[in-house]
């Protein structure tokens, strides 16, 4: 990474350079006004000149365009005569001078279908609905010598498009996002805004805002997410679809992996999320042996070892940023032991009745409370719990082993519509178009007195993306195996590729 370092444009002019900086020639002469410290007047010159014209025109809308088009209109439809403003979000440092790579708040991409750094959509109310905008930073200038001399200009982090081709790209009207702040100090009028992006948008609207109001926002953006559109379906399907290649591409190095450590499995499900899609959703668990008691173990540094086993749950995030969310627990050698079948074939049993409950009209707590009653009778079974069954249940004891709600929404989020009320999401009913997890565990700690010395250090969780549809669900991550001779099988073939 280049790490010189260089002046500021002329609206942030930079303190004085106090080093002497000279050519072979002759020593730089700084510009009179003293916007560019250590730049001479040639240089400055010549930097604005000799540039081949590279506007893009007759771009094609992107795929999802009538989509967001129809989200805006609902959420007009919601809030009508009231300033909306949603931003992407600004770039966060991770330390010193570098960031972290960024990615746009989910309410903004969800109805705009960008990705830019800064965006703003703002619904401005009109007579019968809302006229959108979308405000963005425009092409660097060349003229002030921005796209070379600012950190952020194109010159150092690449071209982005012109205000005029975001139009064409969005199907919306594009403005510059600079003059936006004070656009909204002088605005009057009820406004909403989704807080915690943007320090600077939400400065501006310091006194036009309420915490209650903007809650009632963001609440309505988590609850339109619920049902996805057949567009959603499709990025859904294609996330999962590469998460498949990526469980494959791991099981393929399962001997390399021994050789070194749980980040081999993390590295090799990367490139595969890096290769097909943006990023990974989350922070992959590629928890090994006792690790896999961990729920949320990403550390990814321990052993991996032959007749342990490896619990990875790891989803792939498309271009358009929905997420996959898919776990399976393989024996490293390929071959699961009696207790650890015995372990996972529970696990199974509780999953398909989860699935099972999965349909338009139930109940969203359904698929949790009939996979918890599985896991709670084989828990009587194996002496680890006095039954009666109905007992353990009412008094949660199987969550000592259980430990974790069954599932939740996917989307943009991999914990999508986290902010739903809780009658429209678990006190809730399923629709058509909802897409979910169902994803029951047992885990035995490595230091749990309470159940016998071989269970100890034994994690088990079987996860799949399910599509609730007009006649039942679909299981997108179908193409995975999940019982446990198809799981070996399957393991057989590609661990001998």
């Amino acid at each position: 990474m280049a790490d010189e370092l260089i002046p500021e444009p002329p609206d942030t002019p930079a303190a004085p350079d106090t080093e002497t900086q000279e050519t072979a020639a002759e020593p730089i002469k700084t510009r009179k006004n003293g916007l560019y410290p250590g730049v001479s007047d040639e240089l400055a010159q010549n930097m604005k000149s000799g540039w081949a014209d590279t506007e893009l025109h007759g771009l094609a809308p992107i795929p999802q365009a009538a989509e967001t088009a129809a989200r805006r209109a609902a959420l007009s439809a919601r809030f009508p005569g009231e300033r909306l403003v949603i931003p992407a979000g600004n770039l966060k440092t991770r330390s010193n001078d570098t960031e972290y790579p960024f990615r746009a708040s989910t309410e903004y991409v969800y109805l705009t279908g960008d990705q830019t750094q800064d965006g703003v959509l703002v619904l401005e109310p009109k007579t019968g609905g809302h006229e959108a905008t979308i405000h963005l930073l425009p092409r660097s200038d060349r003229e002030n010598g921005e796209f070379w001399l600012s950190g952020q200009g194109e010159l150092w982090v690449g071209r982005r498009h012109s205000l005029a081709e975001a139009e064409q790209l969005l199907g919306l009207p594009a403005k510059d996002v600079r003059k936006l702040p004070a656009a909204l100090k002088e605005a009057t009028g009820p406004v909403r805004a989704v807080r915690g992006h943007d320090a600077g948008i939400e400065a501006a609207l310091t006194d036009k805002v309420t915490a209650e109001r903007d809650e009632e926002l963001r609440v309505h953006l988590s609850e339109a997410r619920a049902v996805k559109d057949a567009f959603e379906v499709g990025e859904l399907q294609k996330a999962v679809d590469s998460t498949v290649r990526g469980f494959e591409d791991v099981v393929k190095v399962l001997d390399k992996a021994e050789a070194t450590s749980e980040r081999y499995i993390e590295g090799t499900f990367f490139l595969r999320a890096r290769v097909e899609g943006n990023d990974i959703g989350y922070g992959s668990i590629c928890a090994a042996g006792p690790h896999a008691t961990t729920l949320h173990w990403v550390r990814n540094d321990g052993d991996v070892r032959s007749g342990d086993l490896l619990l990875l749950d790891a989803g792939v995030e498309t271009h358009t940023l929905y997420t996959a969310d898919v776990t399976r627990t393989l024996p490293v050698n390929g071959r699961y032991s009696e207790l650890q079948r015995k372990i996972y074939d529970a696990v199974y049993e509780a999953q398909e009745a989860g699935i099972a409950a999965v349909k338009p009209g139930a109940k969203y707590r359904d698929f949790h409370d009939a996979a918890q009653r599985v896991l709670a009778e084989k828990l009587v079974e194996w002496g680890l719990l006095e039954g009666p069954v109905e007992k353990v249940l009412a008094l949660g004891l199987q969550r000592r082993w259980t430990l974790h709600g069954t599932g939740h929404m996917l989307g943009l989020d991999v914990h999508d519509c986290a902010a739903a009320r809780r009658e429209a999401y678990v006190d809730g009913t399923l629709e058509p178009g909802m897409c979910l997890t169902v994803e029951p565990g047992l885990y035995f700690q490595a230091d749990d007195l309470t159940v016998p010395e071989e269970y100890r250090g034994i994690g088990v969780r079987i996860e799949d993306d399910i599509l609730v549809t007009e006649d039942g669900n679909r299981n997108l991550s179908a193409g995975l195996p999940r019982r446990s001779d198809e799981v070996e099988a399957w393991m057989a073939t590609l661990m001998q590729s």
